[in-house]
C-alpha cells in the first residue's frame, strides 16, 4: 500500500514536467549567469583595488617595522668591541 502511494506521487510529478518548464529553467540559468556577471563587472574592480591598498599598507608597515628594528640593532653594535690578543701569526712552510 506504502508503496503505491509512493509511486503514485513520483508519477503525478512525472506528468506534471513540461516543455514550458524545461524553458523557464533554461531562462532562469541564463538571467542568473548575466547577472552574476553583471555584478562581477561591478565591484570585482573595487574589491581588486580596495585588496592592493590593504596589501600596499601592510607592506609600508612591515617595512617601517624592519627599519626600526634594524636602526635599534645598529645603534645598540656601533660600540666596537675589544679583541682579545691571543699570540702571534706563525707562517708555516711545507717541507718535502
Amino acid at each position: 500500500m506504502w508503496n503505491l502511494v509512493f509511486l503514485a506521487k513520483i508519477s503525478y510529478t512525472m506528468e506534471t514536467a513540461s516543455f514550458s518548464g524545461l524553458l523557464d529553467t533554461i531562462l532562469f540559468i541564463f538571467a542568473f549567469y548575466y547577472i552574476v556577471k553583471f555584478l562581477a563587472r561591478l565591484f570585482l574592480p573595487m574589491m581588486a583595488q580596495k585588496m592592493m591598498e590593504k596589501a600596499s599598507e601592510q607592506y609600508q608597515q612591515h617595512q617601517q617595522n624592519y627599519q626600526q628594528q634594524t636602526t635599534s640593532k645598529n645603534t645598540a653594535t656601533e660600540q666596537p668591541k675589544e679583541k682579545k690578543v691571543v699570540g702571534e701569526y706563525v707562517d708555516f712552510e711545507e717541507i718535502e
